[in-house]
């Protein structure tokens, strides 16, 4: 099931993700200070509304509210205990909106521990127990794969990777260059190249990056992985331009249409799902779609 569903996602020319979570649940009410996945329990409908804004505008793949749900982030937030019960919810709030809406596939969110691997804070089994946790959790909740995104320590998305292989799902290995001379680096110093060849050793699906750039700067990043991984789909979700900020609230003033410019020509340079991070709304998306579907 899980592979025919893949198989049929890829047969697409473009397949179009959705956008932005954060900027979404800020708009539609978060209290301040809530984690955000516990909306999964404690506002389910602000959830399910958010998801189901993405398939209205057209999205071929949505993700779920759980990008912060893993166990070392959740006990930050004296929510541990919760683990299982915020991301099998989360997924199901994700297939209930794409439910309503054309063939949508739901792949969850999965993101960093917030832990480091390198200075010997935590081990690689410790960080793999935690994400086959997570992801057992989402699996129950319907979802057929999940994103490692906004990753920064390939060693840590390895891990997430074989949880998820080990659960028979798909998994893709998103990660957030911004750092280095050339801000072809992430924070822990690797290259595109270098979580290329992590994350397809361990098994990954697709690889790309998300976040940490506007979607101007997504091109030298999608070109090197496209040359690094030629058969291998190329997930790319840039943000709305650079923020910035006005009266202590951070704001994207790049418009739909400019970044659908950026998006198009990722399209044209060799990505297979496109889609938005952060700053981006439906309205971006509905945008993607519009061009997407008069290619």
């Amino acid at each position: 099931m899980v592979n025919e569903t893949w198989r049929k996602l890829l047969t697409k020319d473009v397949v179009l993700l959705d956008g932005g979570w954060g900027t979404e649940f800020q708009k539609n009410g978060l209290p301040p200070g809530m984690h955000p996945d516990l909306c999964n329990l404690e506002n389910p409908e602000l959830t399910k509304q958010v998801a189901k804004s993405y398939v209205d505008a057209g999205s071929d793949v949505i993700l779920t509210n759980t990008f912060g749900a893993n166990r070392f982030v959740l006990e930050k937030h004296g929510l541990a205990d919760k683990t299982a019960e915020i991301n099998r919810r989360g997924a199901e709030l994700s297939m209930e909106a794409a439910a309503t809406g054309r063939d949508v596939v739901v792949l969850a969110s999965v993101g960093p521990t917030g832990v480091m691997l390198m200075l010997g804070q935590v081990t690689e089994q410790e960080i793999y127990e935690s994400y086959l946790e997570q992801i057992t959790a989402l699996k129950e909740g319907g979802v057929l794969g999940v994103v490692v995104e906004t990753s920064s320590d390939p060693q840590e998305a390895v891990q997430a990777v074989k949880a998820a292989k080990t659960l028979g799902m798909i998994a893709v290995v998103s990660a957030v260059f911004d750092s280095g001379r050339k801000k072809d680096r992430t924070m822990m110093g690797a290259t595109p190249e270098a979580y290329v060849k992590a994350a397809l050793d361990a098994g990954a699906d697709a690889v790309g990056s998300n976040c940490g750039r506007g979607i101007e700067s997504f091109h030298e990043i999608c070109a090197r992985m496209r040359e690094a991984a030629p058969t291998t789909p190329i997930w790319m979700k840039g943000n709305a331009g650079l923020p910035v900020t006005i009266d202590g609230k951070t704001t994207y003033h790049q418009t739909p249409e400019a970044f659908a410019d950026g998006a198009m020509a990722l399209v044209d340079e060799g990505a297979k799902f496109i889609g938005g991070c952060c700053g981006t709304t439906p309205e971006f998306i509905a945008e993607l779609r519009r061009r997407i579907d008069a290619r």
